[in-house]
């Protein structure tokens, strides 16, 4: 990146005034937390590579955004179908239908990280993979506004996670036994085992 260092120049050679010493300030604890960001980033992924290596080679996905997705999910054997998985993640569509127009709208339910995990994922495809621009294109050709493309994406980037995520919790290498997770995200801090 060279904007920072472009940027550090420019608040050096300027009048040092209150304003400047707290954008100089505020640009060190930027370059701070990308140091930080990229350390645990590079701790992260082996044990994303290790957990989930086609959910890591898909493209588009990231090691932020795949170990967000591995962690939020806590064992896929939880969801017998994909179904489910985008129930839980909030991507599943509901009907929103009056009269003769046929619609549905978001679903504000469900685990909201793994949601903006797979927005992110949807986003990042949308860009890069020419087949998800395809995708997102045919169904505007359908007569689906933006926002409704990327739902009907999201819904379909959840089958394919449930699926890539299958395909690596049948590794024979990996324990049979169940997996023990907790979530603390409900509204009043309550723990549930599962």
């Amino acid at each position: 990146m060279h904007w920072p260092a472009r940027l550090a120049g420019r608040l050096a050679r300027a009048q040092q005034t209150a304003r400047i010493r707290i954008a100089r300030d505020e640009l060190r604890r930027i370059r701070e937390l990308t140091r930080t960001i990229n350390t645990l980033e590079a701790e992260l992924a082996p044990l994303v590579a290790q957990a989930a290596p086609a959910l890591l080679a898909e493209r588009g996905c990231g090691v932020l955004v795949a170990g967000k997705l591995v962690g939020e999910i806590a064992g896929i054997r939880r969801f017998a179908t994909d179904a489910k998985l985008a129930r839980v993640a909030g991507s599943a569509p509901i009907p929103a239908s009056s009269g003769t127009t046929i619609r549905y709208r978001l679903d504000r339910g469900g685990n909201r990280q793994i949601n903006a995990a797979l927005h992110r994922l949807a986003l990042c495809k949308g860009l890069h993979d020419p087949q998800t621009a395809a995708y997102l294109a045919r169904k505007k050709a359908e007569g689906k506004t933006h926002r409704e493309a990327m739902r009907c994406l999201k819904r379909h980037l959840a089958r394919r996670v449930w699926h890539l995520l299958q395909d690596t919790d049948t590794n024979p290498a990996r324990p049979s036994e169940p997996a023990i997770t907790i979530h603390c995200n409900t509204p009043y801090n309550r723990f549930h085992l599962t």
